[in-house]
């Protein structure tokens, strides 16, 4: 009898214990987004899964289309604060990969998103019941597989880029602007940013690859930094997030190959990366997901044009060429949703 009060007891407590843990996650939560100031020490995470499957098969359908494909899209969004008086460190971890397959082309596969993305940033509150951090931040940027430019012949001989080739990380002091949990803004004038990819994908083309020069692998730059995160809960059910990040590198000038140039750069050429995305939850493990994602980057050069098989020089036949260097990715995605 003893043994099975000792269990009851022993089942009881940890049942209230978990869910004291879980009751004061919420309260700190809920009470960080809407005061100023958190004066108490807790530990607040959040993360947010979404798997969205496609597929379709046609036969002799009369207005034609892939006979047979399937698209396979997953993303991560996910957050770890540490609140201690007027002391915090926030990390958040952003992470997507897609794959399309085909029945035109074996149903080998090609990737439709592949990204990570790290932050992790201290702050210290100048003032109790201040919205402004002096603060110490820390990007990181890669992708997990190897990439390939789909539009060329024999694309699958030579990659563009794979895991941690490039890999950029940035690291600044600032000051920190935040609104409770829907808003923060991180400015540094003093920002440093560390480019690193294998020689292989430097050495391709005269200019170098990803801003490294032909034949390094390694780019130091010096420029003043800008991020800003958003969130705002539209409805019970809506959910919108928005992320826009700014370089500006104060190294940057023209680089020429045997007294030739062979690309332009200055300054001005600021590094812009806007993310959106809105979901929208329906039943309790299902979403619709809408996103949007642009770059530009004067690293990353866009042309018209490719050398074929032949070494002719010939266009490109695809569509949005107009769009130029600008590097955009708009993705829309049903399927499984867990948020914790």
């Amino acid at each position: 009898m003893r043994k099975y009060l000792f269990t009851l007891v022993f089942l009881l407590s940890s049942y209230f214990t978990f869910a004291q843990l879980e009751e004061m996650n919420n309260f700190v939560e809920k009470k960080y987004s809407k005061s100023k100031n958190l004066d108490t020490v807790a530990w607040v995470y959040n993360g947010d899964y979404h798997l969205g499957i496609n597929q379709g098969i046609l036969h002799n359908w009369n207005s034609g289309g892939e006979i047979a494909s399937a698209n396979v899209n997953t993303h991560f969004n996910g957050s770890l604060k540490r609140y201690y008086n007027r002391h915090s460190w926030v990390s958040n971890l952003d992470m997507a990969y897609g794959l399309f397959y085909a029945y035109s082309n074996h149903f080998i596969p090609r990737k439709t998103d592949d990204r990570i993305d790290f932050t992790t940033k201290y702050g210290y509150n100048l003032k109790k019941d201040s919205d402004l951090f002096v603060a110490f931040i820390v990007n990181a940027k890669t992708q997990f597989t190897q990439a390939y430019d789909y539009n060329l012949p024999g694309w699958d001989t030579l990659a563009t880029s794979s895991f941690l080739s490039p890999l950029y990380v940035t690291a600044a002091p600032g000051l920190e602007y935040r609104r409770g949990e829907e808003l923060n803004l991180f400015f540094s004038p003093i920002a440093g940013r560390f480019t690193m990819a294998n020689k292989k994908y430097t050495t391709v083309k005269p200019e170098g690859a990803f801003g490294i020069p032909n034949g390094d692998n390694f780019r130091f730059e010096l420029g003043a930094y800008f991020t800003g995160r958003y969130e705002k809960k539209l409805a019970e059910n809506i959910t919108y997030r928005s992320r826009l990040d700014l370089y500006s590198n104060y190294l940057a000038e023209n680089v020429y190959k045997d007294d030739v140039l062979v690309k332009k750069d200055s300054p001005w050429n600021i590094d812009l990366l806007w993310d959106n995305n809105i979901s929208f939850k329906f039943f309790k493990y299902f979403s619709l997901n809408v996103g949007l994602l642009a770059i530009y980057d004067n690293d990353v050069p866009y042309s018209r044009t490719y050398k074929n098989e032949l070494g002719e020089i010939v266009p490109k036949d695809e569509p949005f060429q107009g769009l130029g260097w600008w590097q955009i990715k708009q993705t829309m995605s049903i399927g499984f949703n867990y948020k914790f």
